[in-house]
């Protein structure tokens, strides 16, 4: 994948987490709360953090997204181009997606340590350490109290769901992208 590319889709993450962490942020707060009142969580935070309460975790999403993103699109490419290599022609739509289930589930594990660090600091108590947005901080707290198994706490649900979403995002993606280019050549 080209350099601009890369470029393009990483100020797309950091314009995306502009809605994502709020929504986020909420909705973890949801889960582990004993109201399960979304506006009256909502409510809660902006008045007890403000609106900075909805972004925390901001930087933390963005730096888990981007690397995600570095590993996924490029180990996608790869294997579509090695599958395309093997059988001497281009791949299917749906052996693109088989590559997009690989790509997503590798890059959701190797970037898990970010993720847990993102949800520690999402769930963290106002005014903690933790909450004061220190990815490596979170991630070194993670490491004394659980070590390597803390780092990678979920990342069986989290692989699964990534590579089912590589499947349908990327198989659709390339099914749609060669259907549009194949209308291109046809009309006049």
């Amino acid at each position: 994948m080209p350099v601009k590319h890369m470029l393009a889709a990483s100020v797309g993450e950091v314009v995306a987490c502009l809605i994502r962490v709020p929504s986020e942020v909420v909705k973890q707060r949801a889960q582990v709360s004993a109201s399960s009142r979304t506006f009256q969580i909502f409510s809660n935070i902006l008045y007890e953090e403000g609106i900075q309460g909805l972004y925390r975790g901001y930087k933390s999403t963005v730096l888990r997204e981007i690397p995600f993103s570095l590993v996924q699109f490029p180990l996608w490419e790869s294997l579509k181009a090695l599958w395309s290599w093997r059988q001497d022609h281009v791949v299917d739509s749906w052996q693109s997606a088989v590559c997009g289930a690989f790509a997503g589930g590798f890059a959701a594990v190797v970037t898990t340590p970010l993720d847990v660090a993102k949800t520690r600091i999402m769930l963290a108590k106002a005014g903690s350490v933790t909450a004061s947005g220190n990815v490596l901080s979170a991630l070194h707290g993670v490491w004394q109290t659980q070590g390597l198994a803390g780092l990678f706490a979920g990342v069986f649900p989290r692989m699964a769901a990534i590579s089912l979403g590589g499947f349908i995002f990327l198989g659709a993606y390339d099914q749609t992208r060669s259907l549009l280019l194949r209308l291109g050549r046809e009309s006049p």
